[in-house]
């Protein structure tokens, strides 16, 4: 055995261990989540997901075909921890979002190979030890990706959603100061924006009428499947106003100012921030300026 077999017999040995490793998975008894499971098969989870998946056209999508197939064949459920909720308020299926995880690894695992036909073109010889390396770090990196892309995406769909409904909340307030009942208070504030946020609201409240639900219970319920603590507490106020027959105006006209405060807050730590990030190149030049200053008379110093 040389030193230049060495690279192979490890990658040798590599491919035979995940070979294995594959096939010890397919006939280990299954881990089912039972929470997660009944959550899916529940009737309320099935006809959302329904309705989602008629108006998005998801058959037609090669992701969702590649997702479906990957949930069905690979352990993906030993790759970390599915972001639901932020893929729940972006209203991406969990097919979806796996055939896009997919769908970059393969790109990942490409790349490298044809990196390596182009510069094997050129006359550049890369090692095809280097380009399988390249391939599974870049194409695990890949694979990840989609997670912090949701992860970013949801985190600014919450502070648009803390936004808008601070407006809500002031709708519903002047539609009970006005003498609307609760129900009809919320229904009526939902259809006056044509923002998504509004929107959201509007569907889950007529789906607790169709259903003969609270109205605040399903937006409790839809703050705990979106992660929206600001949600909650409108629903808490609702509650009362509702069932004890409580004045609300004063008390949702304080929580919309409060939100905005918060906002507001929020707004002036991330401009601060931004704004000592911005001193950092101009206090760089006055450094390398300084430099270019000084440096001919120490030259000279040195020099004599």
């Amino acid at each position: 055995m040389t030193t230049g077999d060495l690279p192979l017999m490890l990658l040798a040995g590599a491919l035979v261990g995940l070979g294995l490793s594959m096939l010890l998975w397919r006939v280990r008894p299954a881990q089912v989540d039972l929470s997660s499971a009944l959550d899916r098969l529940s009737p309320e989870r099935s006809l959302a997901e329904e309705d989602r998946t008629q108006r998005a056209g998801t058959d037609a999508d090669a992701k969702d075909t590649l997702g479906r197939w990957a949930m069905r064949t690979l352990p993906l459920d030993a790759l970390g921890a599915v972001p639901t909720k932020e893929l729940a308020l972006l209203r991406i299926p969990v097919h979806r979002f796996f055939g896009e995880k997919v769908l970059f690894a393969v790109v990942g695992l490409v790349i490298p190979f044809a990196l390596m036909i182009l510069f094997s073109a050129v006359g550049l010889a890369v090692p095809v030890f280097f380009a399988i390396m390249g391939a599974l770090l870049l194409g695990s990196l890949m694979f990840f990706l989609p997670d912090y892309n949701v992860r970013d995406d949801a985190a600014k769909a919450r502070k648009e959603f803390g936004r808008a409904l601070a407006s809500y909340i002031d709708l519903v307030a002047l539609e009970r100061n006005a003498g609307s009942g609760p129900r009809q208070a919320m229904e009526i504030a939902a259809g006056i924006g044509d923002a998504w946020v509004f929107r959201r609201i509007g569907e889950e409240l007529a789906r607790s009428r169709w259903s003969g639900q609270p109205p605040w219970d399903a937006l409790r319920k839809l703050s705990d499947d979106l992660g929206l603590p600001e949600l909650a507490d409108l629903a808490d106020i609702m509650r009362l106003s509702g069932e004890e027959g409580a004045q609300v105006y004063t008390t949702l006209r304080a929580r919309s100012q409060s939100m905005r405060t918060a906002e507001l807050n929020s707004a002036l730590a991330e401009a601060n921030a931004t704004g000592e990030r911005l001193s950092i190149p101009m206090s760089t030049l006055g450094l390398i300026f300084m430099a270019i200053l000084v440096t001919p008379a120490l030259l000279r110093i040195m020099g004599s």
